[in-house]
C-alpha cells in the first residue's frame, strides 16, 4: 500500500473515520499493524511492515510532489448575511528541468445564515516553462484549464483558459515580483427570474488579473513576502477583487515542506479576509 495516498486523504476526512485509527498514516489500521511507527513515506506490507524507502532522487532531471491544503475565507458585507467558506484542496505537480506540470482541485462548504452549499470547486490542469534571461531574473510562462467541476444555475459549464507570465528578480536574500493572468471565459450568459418576479441576466466576459510584491530569505528555509492582487470579475459590470497578502514558506526537511498565507479584502467584492495552510512532500 502507497502511503503517498493516504496524504491525498487528508484533505477529506469526515467524522465517519473517526471510529479508524492509524497513527502511523501506513493505511493499516493500528489494530493489525505489527510495526508501528514506520516512516511515513515507506512503502508497507499488509502487516504494516516496511518493504520499501521513497527517497528522492537528488540526480534526477524529474521530480514530483504532492500538496494538501485546508482554507478559509470570509466575508461580512452590508447587503447581504455573513458568509464563511472552508475548502480542502490538492495539488498535484510534476517537474522537469526547468518546465512543469500542474493538477488542483479542491472542495468547498459555504454557510451564512440564510444559505448553505457544497460541493467541487473548478479543478485545474497545466503547464509552465521557467527562463533565465540572467542568473537573478526569472521569467515564468504558463497556460491551463480550468475544468467545469464546480456546480452551479448559472451555467458555469464550460471549460475556461488561462494564460500566465510571472517575472522574478532576486537580489541577495530579497526579491521583487509581478505576475499577470489572461482568463478566457467561456462560460453561457443567463438570465435567471428573482422571488419578485424580476429578471436579471449575468453576462460573462474575459478577465486580467494583476499581481505585484517582494520577498525575503529570513533563513535558507523560511521565506516571507508581500504582494497587492487585483482580479477582474468574470461578471460583466462587477468590481475588481482587489486584496493585499503575505505568503510564508518553510522547508522543514529535504522532503516535507509547508506554506501558508492570508489576504485582506480592499474592495467591497473581495473576501473580508481568506487564510490558507498546505502541506507538501517533495519527490
Amino acid at each position: 500500500m502507497k502511503r503517498v495516498l493516504m496524504l491525498l486523504m487528508l484533505g477529506f476526512a469526515s467524522s465517519s473515520l473517526m471510529a479508524y485509527s492509524d497513527s502511523d498514516m501506513d493505511g493499516v489500521e493500528n489494530s493489525a499493524d505489527q510495526c508501528p511507527n514506520t516512516p511515513l513515506m515507506d512503502l508497507v506490507d499488509i502487516k504494516g511492515c516496511p518493504i520499501k524507502k521513497l527517497t528522492p532522487n537528488k540526480k534526477s532531471k524529474s521530480h514530483y510532489d504532492i500538496i494538501v491544503g485546508a482554507n478559509y475565507s470570509g466575508s461580512d458585507y452590508v447587503s447581504t448575511p455573513s458568509t464563511s467558506t472552508y475548502s480542502q484542496s490538492v495539488q498535484l505537480d510534476y517537474y522537469y528541468k526547468n518546465f512543469s506540470l500542474q493538477a488542483s482541485t479542491s472542495y468547498y462548504e459555504t454557510d451564512s445564515s440564510d444559505y448553505s452549499d457544497s460541493g467541487m470547486n473548478d479543478s485545474f490542469v497545466g503547464m509552465a516553462y521557467n527562463l533565465h534571461p540572467t542568473k537573478a531574473l526569472t521569467v515564468r510562462l504558463g497556460a491551463g484549464a480550468l475544468l467545469p467541476t464546480y456546480d452551479t444555475s448559472l451555467n458555469n459549464n464550460n471549460t475556461d483558459y488561462t494564460a500566465s507570465a510571472n517575472v522574478s528578480y532576486a537580489m541577495g536574500k530579497m526579491n521583487i515580483f509581478a505576475g499577470y493572468i489572461y482568463t478566457w471565459i467561456n462560460d453561457d450568459d443567463v438570465t435567471v427570474t428573482l422571488s419578485d418576479g424580476s429578471k436579471y441576466s449575468y453576462l460573462y466576459n474575459n478577465t486580467n488579473a494583476y499581481s505585484i510584491g517582494a520577498g525575503y530569505y529570513i533563513t535558507n528555509k523560511f521565506y516571507m513576502s508581500g504582494a497587492y492582487n487585483s482580479t477582474e470579475s468574470i461578471y460583466v459590470g462587477a468590481d475588481n477583487a482587489d486584496t493585499a497578502s503575505v505568503y510564508c514558506y518553510y522547508s522543514m526537511t529535504s522532503h516535507w515542506f509547508m506554506n501558508g498565507s492570508y489576504a485582506y479584502g480592499l474592495s467591497d467584492s473581495a473576501s473580508d479576509n481568506a487564510v490558507s495552510i498546505r502541506l507538501g512532500y517533495y519527490f
